[in-house]
C-alpha cells in the first residue's frame, strides 16, 4: 500500500513516515501544497495524509482541485485546527476523515487502514485469504494452515498487495509503485528477490502453490 504525506512540519512528517514504513507501507512525502497536488494528480496512491496549513497552496485548495480533477484517493486531513467548523469545512472540501494534532500514531494507522478498506470495498475488512493462507489485517499475522509465518515488513506489504489483487496479474512496476517509493529504481532486481523469499516462506513444501510468475507480464497470487 502506498501513502502520500503532504506536511510541512518535518518532525511530524518524519515521525509519520518512519511509523508507516515500519507498518509495511510505501511512503512519499512532500512539504508544500503545490508538490502535494502534483503528486496526487500524477501518481497512484491508496491514501493521502494532508495538512491544511501548507506553504504555496493550502490543503483545502489541494483537496478541492484533486476532486475537481476526478482523483478519488481517500484523504485523511491532519491538522492543528480543532473547531467543529474547521472539521466540517475539511470534510465538505473533499476530505474523507479528519484527525487533529496532537494525535496517537496507532489511531492514525487505524484510520488510514479503514479509509483504504472502504475505498477498495473489501468484503471482509479484517482479513484476506487464499486457499489456506490468511492475513489478519488488524494484527498483521500471517498463517498458512495452522502455521504462523514470520514476514519482514516489505515481505508483508508485498504479500498484502498480492492478496488484495488475488487472481489478477500485477506487473513489476505496479509492485514497485505500491510497495516501494515512486522514485525506486525499476531496473533493480529487488522485486524478484523479495518474491523469491516470499515463495520460500509461503509456498515451499506446501500445496497448492500460490505465488506464480507470469513470464513477460508479472506475478499473480492464485491456486495452481
Amino acid at each position: 500500500m502506498r501513502i502520500l504525506i503532504v506536511e510541512d512540519d518535518s518532525t511530524i512528517a518524519h515521525f509519520i513516515e518512519k511509523g508507516l514504513k515500519e507498518e509495511g507501507f510505501a511512503v512519499d512525502h512532500v512539504a508544500n501544497g503545490e508538490d502535494g497536488l502534483h503528486m496526487a494528480l500524477t501518481e497512484p496512491y491508496d491514501a493521502a495524509i494532508l495538512d491544511i496549513m501548507l506553504p504555496k497552496l493550502d490543503g483545502l485548495t489541494v483537496l478541492q482541485r484533486m476532486r475537481e480533477s476526478g482523483v478519488a484517493t481517500p484523504v485523511l486531513i491532519l491538522s492543528a485546527k480543532r473547531s467543529v467548523d474547521d472539521r466540517v469545512k475539511g470534510l465538505q472540501s473533499g476530505g474523507d476523515d479528519y484527525l487533529t494534532k496532537p494525535f496517537a500514531f496507532t489511531e492514525l494507522v487505524a484510520r488510514i487502514r479503514a479509509l483504504i478498506r472502504r475505498s477498495t470495498g473489501t468484503a471482509n475488512p479484517t482479513s484476506l485469504s487464499a486457499a489456506d493462507l490468511t492475513i489478519d489485517l488488524l494484527t498483521r499475522e500471517v498463517t498458512r494452515g495452522a502455521e504462523t509465518i514470520d514476514l519482514q515488513p516489505k515481505e508483508y506489504a508485498l504479500l498484502e498487495y498480492l492478496m488484495h489483487n488475488k487472481g489478477r496479474v500485477v506487473t513489476k512496476t505496479m509492485i514497485i509503485e505500491h510497495v516501494w517509493n515512486y522514485n525506486f529504481d525499476p531496473e533493480t532486481n529487488v522485486v524478484e528477490a523479495r518474491i523469491c523469499r516470499l515463495r520460500d516462506k509461503i509456498d515451499k513444501d506446501r500445496d497448492p502453490k500460490l505465488i506464480h510468475t507470469i513470464r513477460g507480464a508479472g506475478y499473480v497470487l492464485k491456486k495452481d
